[in-house]
């Protein structure tokens, strides 16, 4: 019997998940270490990320690349690595955005 959407959304979540426990039981620093996601652009823990090919995902985003990978809905990472070129974009002008902040708060100080 095949599973529904819902049931293979479901184990993808727990695979995904455990994923992060496994790389922090494997090694308890890597909760520390952090790396901006060629996926999303978001600055993210090193903990469930995964390498795909070129590219480095976080958990979040190997999410949405295992399930999008189990229903069939691409079959390559460059595929999700397309949809979510406005959601990079949109994180690179949020630091872009903050970093002028703070540089106005550091100057503003002096």
């Amino acid at each position: 019997m095949e599973k529904s959407q819902e049931e293979i959304i479901e184990e993808m979540q727990k695979v995904v998940h455990q994923m992060v426990i496994d790389d922090l039981e494997e090694n308890p620093d890597i909760a520390n270490e952090y790396f901006d996601c060629d996926c999303c652009g978001k600055n993210a823990s090193l903990a469930g990320s995964i390498q795909y090919g070129d590219y480095r995902l976080c958990n979040d985003c190997v999410l949405l690349a295992e399930t999008g990978f189990a229903l069939g809905k691409f079959t390559d990472i460059q595929d999700l690595m397309d949809a979510m070129e406005d959601k990079r974009l949109e994180e690179l002008c949020k630091f872009i955005k903050n970093e002028e902040i703070r540089k106005t708060q550091l100057e503003n100080l002096n």
